[in-house]
């Protein structure tokens, strides 16, 4: 059985205006940090995608290690109903908020509401908009995720080498330009394939990161340009969905890793996160700040970059 994955996160290190607004260390404790066993709230998007069940093992077993009471509440993809989960723990008084939101700018309500109740906010994967956490006059201590623009480079650099530097290009994007980190993923890629003067996007679509939806917007995709001759798929059921649209076609899909999907020659390479690795990093941030310590404001992960013929293992997604 194939996996399907997802995940979107990390900053832009070359852009600040990526960079969420934070404060290390500047919030005030919550007494219940210093409970024998404090409690500590953890939100995630949903358990469809076996990147947040991932993410979910990581939160809970080093949790578990560094003596905190974790609960994690899964939103099934709903902001609403992660706004009223998150305000459901805040009245359970948390040491602390870790926070995989939904949808980027909808999240800021949540900061907010944590911020209110004196909660302070660790924010993971996904990026709380910075317009919309100003507009609230919210902030967080921390964000952790991959360099997604390191990961989208890579990609693209990879794509020269396996191709040809001066390649006649017509790229497809499957991606999804309502999350900030997967838009920051297509701009590391667009920016290495500019060394070739020949390579040019010729469409983007919407893969609401869903392998189903992506596999059809990459079918129309294809009806509508059938010269497009490389896809870059921003997240993993973007890559998934490709596949299996492109199937007897000569394309070339790179992009963020579908765990557990073997590379072919269609499908050369990918780059893939670490989401149980994200979930343990988040409890020992906290951890470090509840002791005292100045955390860093954010924390950015490299990608792995897998070549034909590997298989991506389960816990190695896109």
């Amino acid at each position: 059985m194939i996996t399907l994955t997802t995940g979107c996160g990390g900053l832009n290190t070359g852009a600040a205006s990526s960079a969420p607004p934070a404060t290390t260390g500047a919030a005030s404790k919550p007494a219940s940090c210093s409970d024998a066993q404090p409690y500590l709230a953890v939100a995630l998007p949903n358990l469809t995608n076996p990147y947040y069940v991932a993410m979910k093992k990581g939160f809970e077993e080093e949790g578990a290690t560094a003596g905190f009471k974790v609960e994690v509440q899964i939103a099934n993809d709903d902001d609403a109903n992660q706004l009223a989960q998150v305000q459901a723990m805040l009245q359970k008084k948390p040491c602390a908020l870790a926070l995989n939101a939904v949808k980027s700018e909808p999240a800021a309500a949540i900061v907010k509401a944590a911020n209110d109740a004196g909660v302070p906010v660790f924010t993971v994967n996904v990026i709380v908009d910075e317009k919309a956490l100003t507009a609230q006059g919210a902030s967080i201590i921390q964000y952790l995720g991959a360099d997604n623009k390191a990961g989208g480079t890579q990609t693209g650099e990879q794509v020269l080498k396996d191709l040809g530097a001066d390649a006649k290009l017509n790229i497809g994007f499957v991606t999804e330009p309502d999350e900030r980190p997967v838009v920051i993923r297509d701009e590391g890629f667009e920016g290495a394939i500019a060394a070739n003067a020949n390579a040019k996007v010729v469409a983007k679509v919407d893969g609401n990161v869903k392998p189903d939806d992506s596999l059809k917007v990459t079918s129309e995709m294809m009806q509508g340009h059938p010269d497009i001759n490389v896809i870059f798929a921003s997240t993993g059921p973007a890559a998934y969905g490709a596949i299996q649209a492109t199937q007897g076609k000569k394309v070339k899909i790179y992009g963020f890793c579908a765990a557990e999907q073997p590379l072919t020659d269609t499908y050369p390479a990918c780059v893939a996160q670490e989401p149980e690795d994200y979930g343990r990093r988040v409890i020992q941030q906290v951890a470090k700040w509840k002791g005292g310590e100045q955390v860093e404001a954010q924390i950015l992960r490299p990608l792995k970059m897998f070549l034909k013929p590997a298989t991506p293992g389960p816990g190695f997604v896109g």
